[in-house]
């Protein structure tokens, strides 16, 4: 069966930091996006909502309506539709928008560059959205970490937050230059770790195993009770470091740290960091 597509037209565009830009997306294809996950209700999906934006290799262009898995399945390789996947930061049905903040490094890449060149009227296909988080208010506190690739969901779980809720935050970015406003319950922790440079320039004293987030968390206080944890970023840092402290080392169960996950790889694109996860956990499944 062919996974669901939406295309939406872009609205607008903001500068959130140096290395972040938001893109509004609306118009008639609202209509067609079916939030998953949260309370049942559309105003509450899951705050990790995410979605697959379908790109098209420079000089090639697919008809419509677009058949994603059909052209993936009959066109040579350097011509089939390239997937990247992005968190919606915003689902507002009231004014029939989303909003998707996408990390930006120069030319790097192929989502990025977009986010900030599109214009309003430009349009954008996506498959989804799938899920799988959202904060549990019985949890007796939270640990939330990230880098700005993981950011996005972070905040939106840190908004979902019931107003008497505890929690512990980390965030590591550049610099201070990329740190957000962020809306959060009076109980919740949050400190902002700096590397120094972009995710992307990151030198290997700062990044992966010796990525400054790793020591942040394990360094810092641990509160009572098990939490609930939600662990994003680079996979060296979190799934080679972090899982391990959390699961391991602190006795967390799976039930509260289910959603500690890579979500990219130094140096890897997303279709080889799939492949590198794929490859993961054949290991960890012979263990």
């Amino acid at each position: 069966m062919a996974k669901r597509l939406n295309t939406m037209a872009v609205l607008r565009t903001e500068q959130l930091t140096p290395h972040m830009v938001r893109v509004w997306l609306g118009g008639d294809g609202f209509d067609d996006f079916l939030p998953v996950g949260g309370d049942g209700t559309p105003e509450n999906p899951d705050t990790d909502m995410y979605v697959k934006f379908v790109f098209a290799p420079d000089g090639v262009e697919y008809p419509h309506p677009l058949n994603v898995e059909e052209l993936r399945a009959t066109l040579p390789p350097e011509q089939r539709p390239i997937l990247r996947t992005y968190t919606v930061r915003h689902y507002l049905p009231a004014s029939r928008e989303l909003a998707v903040d996408f990390v930006v490094h120069g030319d790097e890449g192929i989502a990025g560059p977009w986010a900030r060149g599109v214009q309003p009227g430009e349009t954008i296909s996506f498959q989804g959205p799938g899920s799988g988080y959202r904060p549990d208010p019985a949890a007796p506190w939270h640990l939330l970490v990230s880098d700005e690739a993981g950011l996005p969901a972070l905040a939106a779980a840190l908004e979902a937050l019931p107003a008497d809720a505890l929690a512990k935050v980390f965030i590591e970015v550049a610099g201070p230059e990329d740190e957000l406003d962020l809306t959060a319950p009076v109980g919740a922790d949050i400190t902002w770790v700096h590397r120094g440079a972009g995710s992307a320039d990151a030198a290997e004293d700062v990044a992966g195993d010796n990525a400054p987030i790793v020591a942040a968390v394990r360094a810092a206080e641990w509160l009572d009770g098990e939490p609930q944890v939600f662990i994003h970023g680079e996979a060296q840092a979190v799934m080679k470091n972090l899982r391990g402290y959390v699961r391991k080392e602190r006795g967390v169960s799976a039930k509260r740290a289910g959603s500690i996950s890579g979500y990219w790889r130094r140096g890897r694109t997303e279709e080889g960091f799939r492949q590198w996860k794929a490859d993961l956990r054949k290991v960890e499944g012979a263990g």
